[in-house]
C-alpha cells in the first residue's frame, strides 16, 4: 500500500495525471478519477491471478523480465509528453490487460468509465497507460525486495491494495460477469466510495493521493 503511495503521491502521480490529461484529451479531475479507479483494479486482478501456482509463475517471470524492470517509471516525461503516447507502451498495456483480465477488460473499461465519467474508448487507453505502469512499478519492487514465490507475491499485492475482502470480492465478480449485470453498477460505486463503506471501497486505495 505504501509502495503505491509513494508512486502516486509525489511528482511523479502529478507528472502521470497531467500526462494522461494531456495526451487523452481529458481534464485532470477526469484523468485523476479513472486512474485512480483502474489503478486497484488491475492489481485486484493480479492478486486474483497469482492465488493459483500457475498464475503466481507467470507473473513472477513477467515481472523478472527485463521489460518490467522498473525503467519505464523513468522516462514518464517522454512517454506523456511528448506527441502521443508511445504505441509500445499502448501495445504492451493491451497485452498486460488481456492476461491479467482474461478477456474481461470491457467489462473493466466499463466500470471505470462509469466511476470516472469519461468515454469507453478513454477508459480503456487509461487501463492500457496504468498496466505496463504498475508493471514497472511491481517489477522494480520484486527485485529490491528479492520476491521469488507466490507468498511473497500475494504479500507484496496485498499490500498495496489494503487487503480488502470486499473489494476484492467485486473484483472477482467483475470478472466473472457477463457484462450487462449490476455487477458493474456495484463496482461503480465501490470505487466513488459507496459500497456501504466510507473509507473503503476501491476508490479510498487511492482517494485523495494526488492532491487538490
Amino acid at each position: 500500500m505504501s509502495g503505491i503511495l509513494d508512486l502516486l503521491n509525489g511528482p511523479m502521480g502529478k507528472m502521470l495525471v497531467s500526462g494522461a490529461s494531456k495526451q487523452l484529451g481529458m481534464g485532470e479531475d477526469k484523468a485523476q478519477s479513472a486512474l485512480s479507479a483502474a489503478m486497484p483494479l488491475i492489481l485486484g486482478a493480479m492478486k486474483n491471478n497469482a492465488s493459483t501456482p500457475e498464475g503466481a509463475s507467470g507473473l513472477l517471470n513477467a515481472l523478472n523480465s527485463n521489460k518490467h524492470d522498473g525503467g519505464i517509471l523513468d522516462n514518464l516525461g517522454s512517454i506523456l509528453g511528448g506527441g502521443g503516447i508511445d504505441d509500445d507502451v499502448l501495445q504492451d498495456g493491451s497485452k498486460i490487460l488481456g492476461h491479467v483480465f482474461g478477456g474481461r477488460e470491457q467489462n473493466v473499461a466499463q466500470a471505470v468509465s462509469k466511476s470516472s465519467g469519461i468515454d469507453m474508448g478513454s477508459a480503456m487507453n487509461i487501463l492500457k497507460v496504468a498496466g505496463p505502469l504498475l508493471m514497472g512499478y511491481l517489477g522494480k519492487e520484486t527485485r529490491q525486495k528479492q520476491v521469488a514465490d507466490s507468498n511473497g507475491l500475494g504479500d507484496l499485492l496485498g499490500g498495496m491494495l489494503g487487503g480488502g475482502q470486499q473489494e476484492q470480492s467485486l473484483v472477482n465478480r467483475l470478472l466473472d460477469a457477463d457484462g450487462d449485470g449490476s455487477i458493474i453498477d456495484d463496482v461503480a460505486g465501490m470505487i466513488l466510495g459507496g459500497g456501504g463503506s466510507q473509507k473503503g471501497g476501491l476508490g479510498g486505495l487511492l482517494g485523495g493521493l494526488f492532491g487538490k
